[in-house]
């Protein structure tokens, strides 16, 4: 960011006070009012934040209104067209793609590090079986720092280097586990010879007693999944990170507090919820009936997985999640699956209903991710965990770009009180 040499005047009864106007390498100038409350004596009012730039940061930049979403500078859909997630992992913690040995390096080390300490297996029983995934990944990952001190000295560069890879590696290994243990299967051990998103299918779907071949067009539709979910600026699950992060705590505390954030419905849940809306819907033929429902503004009803709060135009990651749900459906099929029979049809028709486009509720990254995750033979319970492994990356980067910043300071929001004024304690017999 830099100075423009402009400011914005505000008035406040008889006094004006110039706040500097700051300029972005891209997006809206931003007025800074760090020295307001000390010049002024009055904070700003943002419930939300949505008109708040908490930080200043070079790893992703978006632009709702045009459909624009970069990672350093990289757009979205030539990123998951053309390269892969520990590519773009590589690209998110580093700020440059890498040069094949560099690639290679970064690779064997994550994949050196995929399996998960041995007592931490014990961890798992002390869950009840019918627990959320989410659940035991916020715990679990949690304790990875009872286990992995030799990198929780946030100030020691190398232990911030070591936490990160071993963040990366391990979370899909510990998202296996919390399913394997939701269905009563032994888990399964990494393996060093298959790539990122192949190993993660296989820990999920293979079972000792026959072996399991990943199918490359399923390996590729996760490996878009997790591309296309690395890492979307500033939402409440990465400022959930930073927060906790500005208070100096290790690595692995932060991590599970952006996965307790993701946990949310209106955050990390919309592709569940997505699928859900299908069940719902039951069959093709009652579309129709629900798109009426979607137009009329006195029905709550809403078509989940269309549109998006930040794309306002059409959400960039949503052609490329397309083409691998289309890849995915055809390998798969759906002639014996109504839900994704139903998807189909819905997204078919309401493409053609004038009403969505004028309205410019375009299927999201959601809706397609759903329908890949549901025809793999995923629970809906462990899309947000799919969602968590995924974005631990953007997280890792937020981190360690936070951490690394010489202006980082503990978060710490105002707010508008607006309870009792001082008021004088009353004893108990006469209240």
């Amino acid at each position: 960011m830099t100075d423009t040499n402009k400011s914005a005047t505000l008035s406040i009864g008889d006094k004006t006070y110039d706040l500097p106007i700051l300029s972005p390498s891209a997006g809206p100038d931003v007025v800074d009012i760090r020295k307001l409350y000390g010049q002024a004596d009055v904070f700003t009012y943002d419930p939300g934040f949505t008109s708040t730039a908490s930080c200043d940061s070079s790893i992703t930049y978006i632009d709702g209104e045009a459909g624009v979403l970069l990672h350093r500078g990289y757009p979205i859909d030539q990123l998951a067209g053309k390269s892969h997630f520990l590519e773009v992992c590589y690209l998110l913690l580093y700020g440059e793609l890498p040069t094949a040995a560099q690639l290679e390096d970064f690779e064997k080390r994550v994949t050196n590090h995929t399996m998960v300490h041995e007592q931490m297996h014990r961890f798992f029983t002390g869950f009840r079986r019918d627990a959320h995934p989410m659940a035991v990944m916020t715990g679990v990952v949690g304790a990875m720092s009872a286990f992995y001190h030799d990198s929780t000295d946030i100030s020691d560069p190398w232990h911030r280097e070591v936490a990160s890879i071993r963040l990366i590696a391990k979370m899909p290994t510990i998202a296996a586990m919390a399913y394997k243990y939701s269905i009563g299967q032994p888990f399964v051990y990494p393996r060093n010879d298959l790539d990122y998103a192949s190993n993660f299918l296989r820990m999920c779907f293979s079972v000792p007693c026959e072996e399991y071949h990943v199918d490359p067009i399923l390996a590729r539709a996760m490996d878009r999944i997790f591309t296309l979910h690395a890492d979307h600026e500033q939402n409440a699950s990465t400022s959930t990170v930073r927060l906790a992060s500005s208070s100096g705590a290790n690595p692995f505390a932060c991590i599970a507090a952006g996965i307790a954030c993701l946990w949310g419905p209106s955050h990390g849940g919309a592709n569940q919820a997505c699928l859900e809306m299908l069940k719902e819907i039951g069959t093709p033929d009652r579309i129709p009936e629900f798109i009426a429902r979607a137009k009329d503004k006195n029905d709550p009803f809403r078509l989940m997985g269309f549109g998006h709060r930040v794309y306002k135009n059409f959400d960039p990651r949503a052609t490329v999640m397309k083409q691998s749900a289309d890849e995915v459906l055809d390998l798969l099929g759906v002639e014996n699956n109504p839900i994704l029979a139903t998807a189909k049809e819905l997204e078919k028709q309401a493409l053609a209903d004038p009403y969505f486009a004028e309205k410019k509720l375009f299927p999201n990254v959601d809706f397609y991710s759903g329908i890949i995750l549901e025809a793999m033979g995923f629970p809906t319970s462990m899309f947000t965990p799919i969602f968590a492994l995924s974005r631990t990356v953007g997280w890792i980067s937020q981190w360690k770009e936070m951490i690394e910043d010489p202006q980082m300071k503990i978060g710490r929001p105002r707010q508008l009180y607006t309870g009792p004024t001082q008021r004088d304690y009353v004893d108990v017999e006469n209240r």
